[in-house]
């Protein structure tokens, strides 16, 4: 085994459930945790995603063979900055962030040349509306796609290439199913797929908050169909301002697409049109192989 020691810097909700599926699927090794929230981290020793608190973070990176960042994407850019100039090339950095393309982008020149410590950028297509390592789940990335972004033609070292088939081999393990994916690409997949519900759940939710606050009693009326068009507005502002921050024309284009849809049906609420529409989505979700 090449990966002894990792360290995990952000025991929210992904780290946490990080550190438990590798614990549920075999790995021995010491998972050092270090998180801003200090009732985060020792949440998530109490559950024993991690095995040891890291008093300081940058040394816990340079003492381990993979380093996960787990926190916001604009944490995720300056850690990449901070470890960039401490760690060895027989290291390995991987990620588990919503935007792929900033994080490429910030860096280029730092990881995968001669000398310099290899990157992986990923990102489980798994989570919940809620947060916290109180809520981690060694379960929550069985089943669900685990994206690798490559971020340069320019392969990496030898030593950190047979980390990342390795930790490859452990998101396989946690019952993923992996896919490697243009940054660019991903960036504009994910908005739609995404970013995109996130901000109509959002949306959707402030909306119903101004019309309905003082009527509390009338939202049990609305049943499964509101919980279900709404469970996303619970998600933390601080994980969505970066993605909206980091992703903002590809997320800005699906919006306009959508209200352009909206408006569409809006004015046909009383033509054939209306049918037409209710046909394309009944198409849609019928190839959808994840429907109940």
């Amino acid at each position: 085994m090449t990966i002894e020691r990792i360290a995990i810097l952000g025991t929210g909700l992904i780290g946490a459930s990080v550190g438990l599926a590798l614990r549920a699927h075999g790995f021995a090794g010491s998972i050092a945790g270090w998180d801003p929230d200090s009732e985060q981290l020792h949440a998530a020793l109490r559950r024993e995603a991690i095995t040891v608190l890291a008093d300081d973070p940058l040394t816990a990176a340079a003492d381990s063979d993979l380093i996960l960042l787990a926190g916001p994407v604009f944490t995720i850019l300056e850690w990449l900055d901070r470890l960039a100039p401490l760690l060895r090339e027989d290291q390995l950095v991987t990620d588990v962030g919503s935007v792929k393309g900033a994080i490429c982008a910030r860096s280029r020149d730092k990881y995968n040349a001669p000398g310099q410590p290899g990157l992986l950028p990923g990102h489980p297509m798994a989570g919940k509306e809620i947060s916290g390592a109180e809520n981690a789940d060694a379960a929550l990335f069985d089943g669900a796609v685990w994206l690798f972004a490559e971020c340069w033609q320019t392969p990496m070292n030898l030593a950190a290439h047979a980390l990342a088939d390795e930790w490859r081999s452990w998101v396989a393990k946690f019952g993923s199913r992996i896919l490697s994916i243009d940054p660019e690409r991903h960036d504009v997949l994910c908005a739609w797929i995404s970013h995109l519900p996130q901000f109509v759940s959002t949306a959707m939710c402030a909306l119903l908050e101004d019309e309905f606050a003082a009527h509390a009693d009338l939202l049990p009326i609305g049943g499964r169909a509101l919980r279900e068009m709404t469970r996303l507005g619970a998600s933390p502002f601080s994980m969505w301002r970066d993605i909206a921050h980091t992703n903002s024309e590809a997320i800005a284009r699906a919006l306009e697409a959508l209200e352009q849809r909206l408006a569409h049906i809006r004015e046909n609420l009383k033509t054939p049109e209306l049918r037409n529409e209710f046909d394309r989505a009944n198409r849609f979700r019928l190839r959808d192989p994840g429907k109940s």
